[in-house]
């Protein structure tokens, strides 16, 4: 005799705690009750939201280089680029449209399809807003799509960027406003929202992400993750980070985040912002492959692929290229215009 299998009903989050109004969908309360789900059936809702917007064997490769490295006057805990701190990175100039040509052909070459530069200021002069101007339309030129991260900008700087061709900018609200003097001191919450802002008015898409594993609370990661899903709109790229800890910053001796802690991240910035790609960062080498398996599972699909992240390591790309192989998936493609 063969017994009927039993059925389970997966738990679906009562979502009577999301706050009424539609300027502001998701409440902290709301994104804490899907964290605390049962592991499975979070990944599984997630896994549903994900299959309904995205091919779900597909990920995403972009590139990050670091254009301007290092001397940065900002306090940022977790940064091993701000000049305060002894960790053995150098301040170097912004890099020629030679340079930055020939990084952007070798990831094109091996595979990305968006290449990012991030230069280490607090915010951008006018002089140099003209020069990675130039760095964007030469990246353009190849038919990738361009993002950039350089700190605060005002809006006309925003507004020459997207002149230039740029398609994202980057800039992270890092963590939740509760816990964020804990990280950083010389630049308010506000200032990282008006930057989006005026990103967003110059018709520029916004790529904002942030940070876990900086010693945050499950309910201060909550409250990233609804401080972005109830940006209007969402960003379109949302960067998760895993914090690396790097020796010479006040967070190098933080215990490491349990790496269920860091998908079950993922599956609410899923579920949150469905249609966003959510991109895995910082912190994959550590992670293992079984870590990222799970990660894609919870609906991330895209990645930054090459050597470094600015100034930290990342896995290799044939390692990356390997892991994507194994798990049935492929890269995306796209289509630019020059």
């Amino acid at each position: 005799m063969i017994e009927t299998p039993l059925k389970f009903q997966t738990p679906v989050v009562n979502l009577s705690k999301r706050a009424a109004t539609d300027d502001a969908p998701w409440t902290v309360a709301a994104i804490e009750a899907l964290m605390d789900l049962p592991f499975a059936d979070l990944m599984f809702q997630a896994q549903t939201i994900h299959r309904q917007n995205f091919n779900p064997h597909e990920v995403e490769f972009a590139t990050l280089l670091s254009v301007k490295t290092g001397g940065c006057p900002e306090d940022c805990a977790y940064c091993p680029q701000a000049a305060r701190y002894d960790t053995g990175v150098e301040a170097t100039k912004l890099m020629e449209c030679d340079e930055v040509l020939a990084a952007a052909k070798a990831a094109k070459a091996a595979g990305a399809t968006r290449f990012c530069m991030g230069a280490a200021w607090r915010a951008p002069k006018d002089r140099d807003i003209e020069k990675v101007a130039e760095l964007i339309r030469t990246v353009k030129s190849l038919g990738l799509e361009s993002c950039a991260t350089l700190g605060m900008l005002e809006d006309k700087q925003a507004q020459a960027l997207a002149d230039a061709g740029l398609d994202y900018y980057n800039h992270n609200l890092d963590t939740s406003p509760e816990f964020y003097g804990d990280v950083i001191t010389t630049r308010d919450y506000q200032d990282r929202l008006d930057t989006l802002v005026n990103v967003r008015g110059a018709g520029v898409k916004v790529c904002c992400g942030g940070i876990v594993g900086m010693g945050e609370s499950r309910q201060q990661r909550a409250a990233l993750i609804a401080q972005l899903a109830n940006l209007s709109p969402y960003p379109e790229s949302v960067p998760i980070n895993h914090l690396v800890r790097v020796k010479g910053t006040p967070m190098a001796d933080l215990a490491p985040l349990d790496p269920l802690e860091f998908v079950r991240t993922i599956a609410v910035a899923r579920i949150t912002m469905p249609t966003a790609r959510v991109r895995l960062s910082a912190g994959r080498r550590e992670m293992g492959d079984a870590v990222q398996a799970m990660c894609f599972m919870a609906g991330a699909n895209s990645i930054f692929f090459g050597e470094k992240l600015l100034t930290t390591g990342n896995p290799d790309t044939d390692a990356d290229l390997a892991l994507v192989k194994r798990l049935g998936m492929h890269s995306r493609q796209v289509t630019t215009t020059a």
